[in-house]
């Protein structure tokens, strides 16, 4: 069994507050590291997009080298502190934010990068972050904190070897998110290509519009569309249906393996999959019958309604929602990847219309307002063809992603413990 060493964390890191700029310095000049590239990341991007104007001085003191822990050190919410990400390499002539907190070792081979990456960001520690967390107007951290702040850390040498194995796991969750952004771009093209510009494939196989297609005006949508194709609203591409939630007094409504019950949080927690299989809570048929649940079938494309708007995804399968949603499901001909690129497109309207006093809120009635250009079903029938291998294999990459995250986490705790060791 390895042995874990209690080490102060001060006596392992010298921590320094990040710059405070003024407005005018921001958007040009130097790279800078702000606090949306550390609470996004395990590891800082390769190249930092974000610019501030500072001087030599400012480098010097706010810069970043390899081996620099940054932690997001302020946020209204409680659960955004302590979000840490690890320079691997030295940042020329760069500077952090004034919201993160720089943590520089002290000491050569008492830590290892890649290693502390994944535990600063493992279950475990992310509750003592928050545990310590001083919770004003904002919740934040401050120095004293680390003073008396231990942290159990196995032999240096196995830290190599754990943070090299954990970080090869992150390597290929990274690329499997690149080679699923590309092909999300690929079929946003094609959708735009076809129902924006109207360069669909025509009888002869060549771009509609191009080739001199006929086009007709439309008095409701105030466009030309091509001949054959009919305005509408988003209300005619499904069946548009709301939720509810059981009542919380009774714990008996839900379950942890119960039905899957997604609530907007859900959807904020899964940004960058397009899938989703359950939330963080299910119900059980306790609760599906106190609240009069409905179960949605798969396929159903699900848009969250409020707090926020405009949140997306595709139900894996069988599922339903809380009220904070507008889902459609595919009742009316239209296929999901139909539906759910229409319904993407048409975010900026959507959440236009949103309105509320306590928070913003879209309503079915006003989605039904929102004006679309309905196609042909055989333009249709042969976009979602073309496309449905594409949105089968993105899938698979978004389940593979979820096993190697989980296989990650469960490994780092086994192996410190040394329930599982490396060869």
């Amino acid at each position: 069994m390895n042995k874990l060493t209690p080490c102060k964390f001060d006596d392992l890191y010298e921590m320094a507050s990040g710059i405070s700029s003024k407005p005018e310095q921001a958007g040009h000049g130097s790279p800078f590291l702000s606090f949306s590239a550390v609470f996004n990341n395990y590891f800082l991007p390769d190249v930092l997009l974000d610019r501030m104007d500072t001087s030599k001085a400012e480098q010097d003191k706010y810069s970043i080298k390899e081996g620099d822990i940054f932690l997001t050190r302020t946020s209204e919410v409680i659960d955004e502190l302590g979000m840490s990400s690890v320079a691997l390499k030295t940042y020329e002539n760069a500077t952090y934010s004034g919201f993160l907190k720089r943590l520089r070792p002290k000491k050569k081979k008492a830590t290892y990068a890649k290693f502390m990456a994944f535990y600063l960001r493992s279950p475990l520690f992310r509750k003592t972050m928050t545990n310590n967390a001083v919770l004003t107007l904002r919740a934040s951290l401050n120095e004293d904190i680390f003073s008396y702040l231990s942290l159990l850390l196995p032999k240096y040498d196995d830290q190599i070897k754990i943070g090299n194995l954990l970080h090869l796991l992150h390597k290929k969750i990274e690329c499997n998110n690149r080679i699923n952004t590309e092909l999300e771009a690929m079929i946003e093209t094609l959708y735009d290509y076809w129902f924006v510009q109207y360069e669909f494939p025509n009888s002869k196989g060549k771009p509609y519009k191009l080739s001199r297609g006929k086009m007709a005006y439309n008095a409701k949508l105030k466009r030309e569309i091509p001949c054959g194709w009919t305005d509408g609203a988003l209300n005619d591409l499904g069946k548009i249906v709301g939720g509810s939630t059981p009542s919380t007094q009774d714990m008996g409504n839900f379950s942890a393996a119960g039905f899957p019950w997604i609530t907007p949080n859900d959807l904020s927690n899964n940004q960058g999959n397009k899938f989703i299989t359950r939330g963080a809570q299910d119900v059980s048929e306790a609760g599906i019958r106190s609240a009069s649940l409905k179960m949605y079938p798969a396929g159903t494309v699900l848009l969250s309604s409020r707090a926020p708007v405009g949140y997306m995804a595709i139900a894996r399968n069988e599922v339903t929602t809380n009220q904070g949603f507008k889902s459609f499901i595919p009742t009316k001909g239209y296929s999901t990847a139909f539906i759910y690129y229409t319904v993407k497109r048409s975010l900026k309207a959507i959440i236009q219309y949103a309105s509320g006093s306590t928070f913003q809120e879209i309503s079915a009635s006003v989605l039904k307002t929102v004006k679309i250009a309905l196609p042909e079903s055989s333009i249709v029938e042969q976009f979602t063809k073309t496309v449905n291998p594409i949105l089968q294999r993105q899938d698979l990459l978004e389940q593979e992603n979820q096993e190697l995250a989980h296989l990650r986490d469960w490994l780092l705790p086994m192996l410190m413990n040394g329930q599982v060791t490396i060869a």
